[in-house]
């Protein structure tokens, strides 16, 4: 069987006003989707979505220029994916989607699952965490992340992940008035909800360690990427100052940018992105961390294609733990496939067929055409 053609969908689908959600000084309008479909001549196609935080347009591009070195080549072949380069995000999301639609294909072709090509036994089925707390406003109702964190537990979920909410600046937010939205939180999801935070980069240390040390009082699973992702030092710093496991590395895309982190002890947990660096450079990672004693939760924005492929990642790792599920991507997230998986009681159940065991739906590019420019705006207050 020989590789014949590369495609790339670009999809899109604007929020309507109660879906878009704000962070920090940007609201989000649309959703984006990039998914690369690798046509052979025996009729079988692989599927793999890429991060749409490489741009679906860049991410095209890419894929077109890489083509001619992929056609004609055996899926089966390991050596005709590039390798992510850790400096354009488009060119590394583009060998995502290339990668894993490729694993997508040899699964097809040994009959058996994504999973079970990573691993001798993996699990059949994942725990999810409901990723979100996207949407409460300092200014407006910030207990609104306590409802939709028991609006979750409602569902069954059983983890909950949130953000630390619009621009503190704007409201003259501080630690002490954010740790006590956050006490109200856990103690109205105590016993239903493991709780994680996202400091998405926004703090300084001296925030980021009197925030960890509460967290790390109340119980939290994680507190992530609290301080900007560049100070390793920090990083160390604040992992050896409380128990509570510190973690990032959502946008490294190779084992060389995780090296450093691991050596200075600077994470707990990694978490890198499949929709970013692709299958076999996750499982690398994976490796590498399990190493030196540090877990892998990947990073899984986006969409319902990206999460099926993590959910075969996280089945397969050596101590499996949770799987991040995006909240706020709206109707897109599954309706770019023909079946979505079943998802109970806070648990995705991993596909019974072959590959990633998911097909895309029908007429995707007519029902949510690309919407050219960025999914999100800046907010000026």
């Amino acid at each position: 069987m020989r590789i014949t053609a590369l495609e790339t969908l670009c999809l899109s689908r604007l929020h309507e006003p109660e879906r878009q959600w704000i962070t920090s000084r940007y609201r989000t309008i649309k959703a984006d989707c990039a998914i690369v479909v690798i046509h052979t001549n025996g009729g079988l196609q692989g599927i793999g979505e890429a991060s749409a935080y490489g741009l679906p347009l860049l991410i095209r591009d890419w894929v077109d220029w890489l083509a001619p070195t992929i056609v004609g080549q055996d899926p089966c072949d390991p050596r005709i994916v590039p390798h992510p380069n850790g400096r354009s995000r488009a060119h590394d999301a583009a060998v995502a989607g290339i990668d894993t639609a490729l694993w997508d294909l040899r699964a097809q072709l040994a009959g058996k699952r994504v999973s079970e090509l990573l691993a001798d036994k993996p699990l059949d089925r994942v725990r999810l965490y409901a990723s979100g707390g996207c949407r409460y406003d300092w200014r407006g109702d910030p207990e609104q992340v306590i409802e939709e964190a028991l609006d979750y537990a409602g569902l069954g979920f059983t983890a909950f992940k949130f953000r630390i909410g619009t621009e503190w600046a704007w409201d003259g937010v501080t630690v002490d008035r954010f740790l006590g939205l956050v006490r109200e939180l856990a103690q109205a999801a105590a016993g239903r909800l493991e709780l994680m935070l996202d400091g998405n980069c926004r703090l300084t240390e001296e925030q980021a360690t009197s925030i960890a040390k509460e967290l790390d009082r109340l119980g939290f699973a994680w507190f992530e990427e609290p301080i900007p992702r560049d100070d390793i030092d920090g990083y160390a710093r604040l992992c050896a100052a409380v128990d509570l496991p510190i973690t990032g590395g959502e946008t490294f895309t190779t084992v060389e940018e995780f090296r450093p982190y691991l050596e200075k002890r600077a994470l707990d947990i990694a978490q890198p992105d499949a929709g970013l660096c692709g299958i076999t450079e996750i499982m690398r990672i994976a490796e590498a961390a399990y190493r030196y004693g540090v877990d892998v939760c990947p990073h899984s924005w986006h969409n319902g294609l990206m999460a099926t492929a993590h959910a075969h990642v996280v089945a397969a790792l050596p101590n499996p733990r949770v799987l991040e599920l995006c909240m706020h991507q709206g109707p897109l997230q599954w309706e770019i496939l023909a079946e979505r998986p079943p998802i109970e009681d806070g648990w995705l159940a991993l596909p019974r067929g072959p590959g990633l065991g998911v097909r895309l739906a029908q007429d995707l590019a007519t029902r949510f055409p690309y919407i050219e420019g960025h999914y999100a705006v800046q907010v000026v207050r």
